[in-house]
């Protein structure tokens, strides 16, 4: 379907799109292969659309139009399905290739962006910031609800509540800022591409909205940089909490091992039998050793609670 912004926005035909008004296209992989010539969009930019997979983002200029390939990463939940779309610009035209996107939310962000600006304001570097603006525009959103989440694995780690599954939740949580840092670096690949404006399809009075896409994208890269720094600072906090809580567990245990040692000496000094000793015929030499034995715990005892050490 192709809209096309004349005094009101209109829905048009491929074959009737004008060149003189600013239209937005948005069809599926097959709907473009049958369109693509009429545009003058070469082959290879279909077979980008139609072989592209994994993380993969690619941005082309040629001399009359400029095409990208763009796998978008769900803020929210990094590790959900990624929707891909081609999106193919040249002079006053837009077009939006559904490759992948199977919620829809891609052309509702399609459909969003047309709504944006009005028919006598609109300008295709409007409408590709707000298509573009329209991708990230929950990404804020989530990475505050990341920011918070760390916060509460800090306040777990002061309660000495983390469990034993602690570091990996960091790592996964790790693996997800990755995941969006290199979406952004795509992004800002894609709009500093556009930006440089090569082939002169833009007015280079309105190339400030392709700039501010560009900022928005640094600034959520920025702002994942920082959350992954926070959680490397958190992996170091809680692995000195381990090693201190290790080094008070060898604490306690050095000096229950120095309080007991004198009852092995004392049993030793006694396993020995010697003929000639006067303590293995006395009659009270048995509780002798017993309370001898218990006095030495307990002065040990009170020695090291005094000096805070037990």
């Amino acid at each position: 379907m192709f809209y096309q912004f004349e005094d009101e926005m209109i829905t048009v035909d491929a074959k009737e799109v004008s060149p003189y008004y600013v239209t937005a296209g948005y069809v599926t992989l097959n709907e473009f292969e049958n369109i693509c010539e009429t545009f003058g969009f070469s082959r290879f930019a279909f077979d980008s659309c139609r072989d592209s997979s994994g993380f993969r983002s690619t941005v082309e200029i040629y001399d009359d139009y400029s095409f990208a390939v763009l796998n978008i990463a769900n803020a929210q939940d990094v590790h959900d399905s990624m929707d891909c779309i081609g999106v193919f610009i040249r002079k006053n035209l837009l077009v939006v290739v559904d490759i992948e996107d199977s919620d829809c939310s891609t052309r509702d962000s399609f459909l969003d962006a047309l709504k944006r600006y009005s028919c006598i304001n609109i300008t295709l570097e409007k409408l590709i910031f707000a298509f573009l603006d329209s991708l990230i525009k929950k990404d804020n959103k989530a990475i505050e609800d990341r920011a918070f989440k760390i916060t509460k694995l800090e306040e777990l780690v002061l309660q000495d509540k983390a469990t034993d599954k602690f570091n990996f939740l960091l790592l996964h949580m790790k693996k997800e800022l990755l995941i969006l840092r290199n979406y952004y670096e795509r992004l800002i690949d894609i709009g500093e591409a556009l930006e440089d404006n090569e082939n002169e399809i833009f007015d280079e009075s309105d190339l400030r909205y392709l700039s501010n896409f560009t900022e928005k994208a640094k600034r959520l890269r920025e702002d994942v940089d920082s959350l992954r720094s926070a959680v490397d600072h958190l992996q170091d906090a809680y692995s000195a909490y381990l090693d201190l809580k290790l080094n008070h567990t060898m604490s306690i245990f050095t000096v229950v091992t120095t309080i007991f040692f004198p009852l092995t000496l004392i049993v030793g000094w006694y396993g020995m039998n010697f003929t000639n000793m006067p303590e293995l015929t006395w009659k009270y030499g048995y509780l002798f050793v017993i309370i001898f034995s218990v006095g030495v715990v307990a002065l040990l005892t009170f020695i090291m609670k005094k000096r805070k050490w037990l």
